[in-house]
């Protein structure tokens, strides 16, 4: 019966966001076939995508939400509402606000002051209403993000049709050179590490949310890698990268590591 297959997760290597899949998988001893998807050939294509219980779920949150809601086992998002809160909280500002930011839109960019963009109108309300420790240096940190950062803009292309963001983010790399898109990538990454750190410094125990691994921690770790790869200097995050050491102990995280996929070239084997 079709109920009793296996799920398909459709994967890239290297994609940060596959990575996190995997982990939720792993460490719900969830069985699962990988089918490769290669971005560097099948740019059009995005990832991940998870077919599972006859339907197909894109987007990493959403697939590990919905493993969550399904197979609650172990737990992701913690039952208290403030730390399921934090737990999003942090998960989004990685998904949403570092992870997509580290690769720029075909050079189409300009700073937010002169769009007149300003600066995101919920973040303040998010740092003063919930009194964290330092708000105020945090919402500096947050408030100058945007400045330093630059918004990408929609691409299209030559049929005028939105591209999908696994064609868009490799097309950067040809258009952009590597030397000008890593220094892109490093200044996302500290921008958004320096209020990633002080939000896990009020909210981390071993793990990014308390002492139990959630949804927050699949995040972290593969933009932590992401970080290494971008040759970020991670010795002003002292919490993200005790974090990171303490995460990539566990099997969950070792097994669904992209030096260990079966699309993972030769060379990158470990």
């Amino acid at each position: 019966m079709a109920e009793s297959s296996k799920p398909i997760l459709y994967s890239y290597f290297r994609s940060s966001c596959s990575w996190r899949v995997r982990i939720a998988l792993a460490l719900k001893n969830i069985d699962y076939e990988t089918v490769a998807i290669n971005l560097t050939k099948d740019g059009g294509q995005q990832v991940p995508a998870l077919k599972i219980d006859g339907i197909t779920i894109g987007q990493s949150l959403a697939i590990i939400e919905y493993l969550e809601e399904t197979r609650p086992t172990p737990r992701l998002l913690p039952w208290d509402p403030k730390k399921r809160a934090q737990v999003r909280m942090v998960s989004d500002l990685i998904a949403s606000g570092i992870q997509p930011l580290q690769e720029p839109c075909h050079g189409e960019a300009l700073d937010t002051r002169e769009r007149g963009l300003g600066v995101h109108p919920h973040l303040p309300c998010l740092c003063w209403s919930h009194r964290l420790p330092d708000c105020r240096g945090l919402w500096g940190s947050l408030r100058r993000w945007p400045e330093k950062m630059v918004t990408s803009l929609p691409t299209r292309g030559p049929d005028g049709r939105k591209e999908l963001a696994g064609s868009r983010n490799l097309s950067v790399l040809k258009q952009v050179g590597q030397e000008n898109q890593l220094t892109w990538a490093q200044q996302a990454i500290t921008s958004g590490f320096n209020a990633l750190e002080q939000i896990l410094q009020s909210t981390a125990g071993r793990y990014c949310v308390g002492d139990e691994v959630s949804m927050a921690d699949l995040c972290l770790a593969p933009q932590v890698a992401n970080a290494d790869r971008f040759k970020v200097d991670l010795t002003p995050y002292p919490t993200i990268s005790r974090i990171n050491k303490s995460l990539l102990a566990l099997e969950a995280f070792h097994v669904s590591h992209p030096c260990r996929q079966p699309d993972t070239p030769p060379e990158l084997r470990a």
